[in-house]
């Protein structure tokens, strides 16, 4: 299959070009910066677009069968409308294009609700704290993504992930239908749920989640490797 991802510079953008790779796809890794693209493959192409340029995001969408979109930005309190006009461009290249199959990555966080093993501070202090506050501009606009993802007339699967953390290998995760009751997601476990879910047409026009149920970090764990992963 011919795969473009957006999103591809990031950390995991760059485990899914790894293993769409891996997996015999052609793939098309676009990046706003690609002389910093770590990969290289014969069948890797590096394409230089931003997604607020329409006619590049085209470019980039021409002649491939799927998108994939794992695209992010850091917390900010400015307003962020990089997910909502982002896939605006995505949703209208393809459609020019005839490519029909999207999959595109948001959070658990755009639905926040309590978590079985989340316990009070998790539940009642940190998640509030990060969603509505830290986080709001962030996840008002990959709610505005979501929307509209669902007015198209794609075949889109969204796809939340929980707290995203750094394992070695993927694990036997979980996609589930809706919300899932995990904190937690391997960023090796989500590349390779979105490279599954591309051809799994029990999901079409759905909102899964994807967690990792082994091996997970303790709240602070993850805060303390985000820290490092960014310094």
């Amino acid at each position: 299959m011919r795969i473009v991802i957006f999103g591809a510079n990031g950390p995991t953008g760059r485990l899914l070009t790894e293993q769409a790779l891996a997996a015999g796809h052609e793939v098309a890794a676009v990046t706003r910066r690609p002389e910093s693209f770590p990969l290289q493959h014969d069948r890797l192409e590096v394409v230089a677009a931003d997604v607020f340029d329409p006619a590049a995001v085209a470019a980039a969408v021409a002649g491939h069968d799927a998108v994939l979109s794992v695209l992010g930005v850091p917390f900010s309190k400015q307003p962020i409308d990089t997910y909502s006009t982002g896939i605006a461009n995505i949703a209208t290249a393809m459609a020019t294009h005839g490519v029909r199959r999207l999959v595109a990555v948001t959070s658990s966080a755009v639905d926040p609700r309590p978590y079985s093993d989340g316990g009070f501070l998790f539940n009642r202090i940190l998640q509030p704290y990060v969603t509505r506050f830290i986080g709001k501009t962030l996840y008002d606009d990959m709610r505005r993504m979501e929307t509209r993802i669902r007015a198209s007339d794609l075949d889109w699967t969204i796809v939340r992930p929980s707290g995203l953390y750094d394992l070695p290998e993927i694990t036997d995760y979980a996609v589930v239908d809706g919300h899932a009751d995990g904190r937690f997601t391997a960023r090796r476990d989500l590349a390779a749920s979105l490279l599954r879910l591309l051809a799994d047409d029990r999901y079409l026009r759905r909102t899964v989640s994807v967690i990792t149920t082994v091996d997970n970090p303790t709240v602070l764990q993850l805060i303390r490797q985000e820290a490092r992963s960014s310094s």
